[in-house]
């Protein structure tokens, strides 16, 4: 098993300092979502880092040079605490993995459930709330948005939905 840790990365330097790690002979692992937003009246999509500002890294052999991370061009800081590289629990990246396809693009297939509180993550309807109405055979969502003053009933992928903030959701499968 691969023991992986956490490097703080500089802002807009993700794709330099994972070339940098990559060349010193690290593997990074960065999960991405997409998402859409709206810019000049347009819709726009783009992917961006599951958890910005961070990067997850790993060095194959037993002994990392973890002197070098500090100083590679793009990386802010290894997370550590009491001087020491803090490592990441392996069922944690584990999980992020089985999430991502092979592009590292995290494939949200959301366990839903009636009645949850959801927020659109992509689409015209990007950003809207709304309450899941039911759940259909063929993976789509059902959920309830208010346009124009009523509730109107509207269709999505279970990968076009998040949970609402502080929404908890249970183990109900879309299968």
């Amino acid at each position: 098993m691969v023991d992986w840790y956490l490097a703080q990365v500089k802002p807009n330097a993700d794709k330099i300092a994972r070339r940098n790690l990559n060349r010193q002979k690290f593997h990074t692992f960065q999960p991405l979502e997409r998402t859409t937003s709206v810019r000049g009246g347009h819709f726009v999509k783009a992917l961006r880092p599951l958890f910005p500002g961070y990067l997850f890294l790993s060095y194959g052999e037993a002994a990392a040079p973890w002197s070098l991370v500090n100083s590679t061009y793009g990386i802010s800081r290894l997370v550590s605490f009491g001087g020491k590289p803090t490592r990441v629990p392996p069922g944690i990246i584990a999980d992020l993995q089985a999430a991502c396809g092979n592009d590292e693009v995290v494939v949200a297939d959301q366990l839903f459930e009636a009645g949850a509180t959801v927020t659109v993550a992509s689409g015209p309807f990007v950003s809207f709330v709304g309450k899941i109405d039911r759940l259909t055979p063929d993976r789509r969502v059902m959920v309830l948005l208010e346009l124009m003053g009523q509730q109107t009933r509207v269709s999505f992928a279970a990968a076009d939905l998040r949970p609402a903030a502080g929404t908890v959701l249970r183990k109900a499968a879309l299968r």
